[in-house]
């Protein structure tokens, strides 16, 4: 299967969330203050990417993170709204490339790169459960 007669260079889904203590780098573990952590921004920037991609894939297909690379450059407070955008720059096959920027309410807090795989649910569970028997 192939995504490229669906996903096209330029299409774009954005998400949004709120600061809150749950996702603080304090919470998360990924630092000491009470601050937008780097891992929920990455999460956001994925959960578009995901998303996008899933809205043109048949019936028991998803698609898995294969790599990401991003800066967090701007610290968001407890109370902020932070939103992710994810914009499609290339597909080859069933590999989808992104573009992906976060942003609070006062500006761009992060940006960089992702990388998707369109797989069928199933085998791709099946692959994943024989790592049990070896």
């Amino acid at each position: 299967m192939e995504v490229t007669e669906k996903v096209k260079v330029g299409m774009v889904k954005k998400v949004s969330s709120i600061v809150d203590k749950d996702n603080t780098a304090l919470a998360m573990k990924s630092g000491t203050l009470e601050v937008y952590a780097t891992p929920a921004m990455t999460a956001l920037m994925e959960q578009a990417a995901a998303e996008l991609l899933q809205t043109v894939l048949p019936e028991g297909w998803t698609s898995v993170g294969i790599a990401m690379s991003v800066a967090h450059t701007s610290a968001s407070p407890v109370g902020m709204k932070v939103k992710a955008e994810a914009k499609v720059i290339a597909v080859d096959r069933r590999k989808v490339s992104y573009e992906v920027v976060a942003f609070d309410e006062v500006g761009e807090i992060g940006k960089g790169s992702h990388e998707r795989f369109a797989v069928e649910k199933e085998k791709f569970l099946q692959k994943a459960a024989s790592k049990k028997n070896n």
